[in-house]
């Protein structure tokens, strides 16, 4: 399947350029290396600077990914593909989407961890735009040398403090979540800016690095903090004022209070919080859609086991999008979560919430006589909650494995109707770190689990009830398949916010591209379909996410003036970026580098 099918070859427009010779070559944006056609060489001064042979891009992406395998760790191969990126950035995003499954996990977690880990001892060109505490005076005018001149639709900002699981990084590289905006959202590359917001480091290996190339001292806080990063929020308010803002790797006191304080005035998304909330919802939605015994959201109970940030952002999203289907109060909504952290149970007057500073768990705290456990005091166990509540569906986000038990899922299992399928969801990644094997559910449940999970699991083999042996595809909950689409319906729109109907518009799209949807779960060669498709077909699956948010964009009057529905798709397909050479023609006036 043609990775970029939403966007045929022929609606790849001619384009024009004014650079000739070296300059050409030297640009990552233009350069074609040996595609350049014989015309193109003739007229943009190349005759002689390439071998003669014109190869096409397949057979170019066929070299590259020779030069891949023949790197023997996946650090080096983060390294090459780095550096074929610096030399042609078509080359580099053609390669990536033929091998999507093998080079993700290169170019992005868990790879560029240790990349950044490493950041200040491997020299490699910088890329983004740096912005230290001490030259937060000339922050507008270093702003500006970056973008002055540049047309940008997304702006990814970290602060480094929670890298990829790495934790404290102080200063790094931005850049691979851009570079998912592009490959599977179709942002164009050139339109983008990673930043960093180098505000110190709590790391004391960094701190005693003598390499280290960030700002050797500890992280600021509060006030000073506070100024520095409305500083920067600002400036991309004032000169891209339809741009994205996308909020990358904050740690969990930042995170939800940054997300909160922008979300009202300008077009700001966070990843970790909204976008694992959104395709989460998306599982959700799909699965009930599925099952035999068709609910509401409001229907159902969600114990959700882990309530930190990604667990927090999956709540209040679930949350979010059944006051608004469902037309329920926000108090009514909240009754429907049971969140369990290290703690146990969540519940009022336990001592821990009196300590919880963070106030969108507050609200979910169950109130003091749901004590379950046999003396009616301690800690509350999720055994204790799965057997009083009786759960529709149950989520992992705790990153404890094995903790979703063969006791707890039986439990569950034993509390729902006869004909009600249970949702599953184990979504801490790495796979080692699972809640429970998606093969083991499926065996206590007999088959009848909805499962999703937050590493990549392929098919499984499963044997229900002495029938023969069926393969059924465990759906990988991924945020690749979400939220590069939501950012580009975002900008596509020109919204200046991010709502929540224009998430649960993205959501509902998702969902209802659900295979299992599709193939009435079972298809003609005994394989079970997943719950969301596959990341293989990721790039059309966000197109069609992006057309539903810019359409729920204009239904609700936050997108640009004169934007209409009818318009919507045909925009987008003009729009998208995808990695294919087009034809150049000389431009005195044209695009420069």
């Amino acid at each position: 399947m043609d990775f970029h099918a939403h966007k045929p070859t022929e609606n790849v427009p001619p384009q024009g350029i004014s650079l000739r010779g070296k300059s050409l070559l030297e640009s990552p944006r233009f350069n074609k290396g040996t595609a350049f056609t014989r015309s193109e060489r003739n007229r943009f001064g190349l005759e002689g600077r390439l071998p003669y042979r014109v190869h096409s891009l397949d057979e170019q992406c066929a070299r590259a990914w020779e030069q891949v395998q023949t790197r023997t760790t996946d650090l080096a191969k983060n390294t090459f593909l780095q550096s074929l990126k610096e030399q042609n950035w078509v080359l580099y995003y053609a390669l990536l989407s033929r091998h999507l499954r093998a080079l993700v996990p290169i170019i992005y977690t868990p790879t560029e961890a240790e990349a950044i880990a490493d950041y200040s001892h491997i020299c490699r060109r910088s890329e983004g735009l740096f912005l230290a505490l001490p030259n937060e005076a000339k922050m507008e005018e270093l702003f500006l040398e970056e973008t002055r001149g540049r047309d940008i639709d997304l702006f990814v900002v970290t602060d480094a403090e929670a890298t990829l699981g790495i934790g404290d990084q102080g200063v790094g590289i931005s850049t691979a979540k851009s570079v998912i905006y592009s490959l599977i959202g179709g942002l164009d590359p050139s339109k983008t800016v990673s930043a960093i917001l180098d505000v110190g480091t709590n790391n004391d290996c960094l701190l005693n690095d003598p390499l280290y190339l960030g700002l050797r001292e500890r992280r600021v806080r509060g006030d000073m903090y506070d100024r520095f990063v409305d500083k920067f929020v600002q400036l991309v308010r004032k000169h891209f004022p339809h741009s994205l803002l996308h909020f990358e790797d904050f740690g969990t006191a930042n995170a939800h209070r940054l997300l909160d304080q922008y979300r009202h005035t300008h077009a700001v998304f966070n990843d970790d919080i909204q976008g694992t909330g959104a395709v989460t919802l998306a599982c959700v939605l799909a699965a009930t859609r599925i099952s035999s015994r068709p609910t509401k959201l409001s229907d159902q109970r969600f114990v959700i086991f882990g309530a930190g940030a990604g667990g927090m952002g999956i709540t209040t999203q679930l949350r979010d999008a059944m006051m608004t289907t469902d037309r329920i109060s926000r108090d009514e909504a909240n009754r429907s979560f049971w969140l369990i952290d290290k703690e146990g149970l969540l519940f009022e007057e336990s001592g821990v919430d009196k300590e919880d500073s963070d106030m969108s768990r507050r609200e979910f705290y169950r109130p003091k006589e749901e004590r379950w456990t046999k003396d009616g005091s301690g800690t509350v166990g999720l055994l204790d909650v799965v057997c009083a509540v009786r759960p529709t569906a149950l989520i992992g986000a705790s990153t404890r494995a094995g903790a979703f038990t063969e006791e707890v899922v039986r439990a569950m299992v034993d509390g729902l109707e006869p004909d009600q399928r249970p949702i599953i969801l184990p979504l801490s990644n790495p796979s080692r770190l699972i809640e429970a094997k998606p093969q083991d559910i499926l065996k206590w449940t007999n088959g009848m689990a909805l499962v999703a999970t937050g590493s990549p699991f392929g098919t499984v083999k499963v044997n229900v009830g002495g029938e023969s042996e069926r393969e059924v595809t465990i759906a990988e909950c991924n945020n690749a398949l979400i939220y590069p689409g939501l950012g580009f319906g975002a900008i596509l729109s020109c919204s200046r916010r991010v709502t929540d109907t224009m998430l649960i518009a993205g959501a509902n799209r998702l969902a209802d591209l659900s295979p299992l949807l599709a193939s009435e779960a079972e298809d003609v060669d005994g394989k079970v379909s997943g719950l969301l498709p596959d990341i293989d077909i990721a790039a059309g699956i966000n197109f069609e996410v992006a057309i539903a948010v810019a359409e729920q964009a204009v239904r609700e009057g936050s997108a640009r003036d004169g934007l209409r529905i009818e318009e919507v798709r045909e925009q987008a397909k003009a729009k998208v970026w995808v990695p294919r050479y087009p034809e150049y023609v000389y431009d005195e006036a044209g695009l420069k580098d």
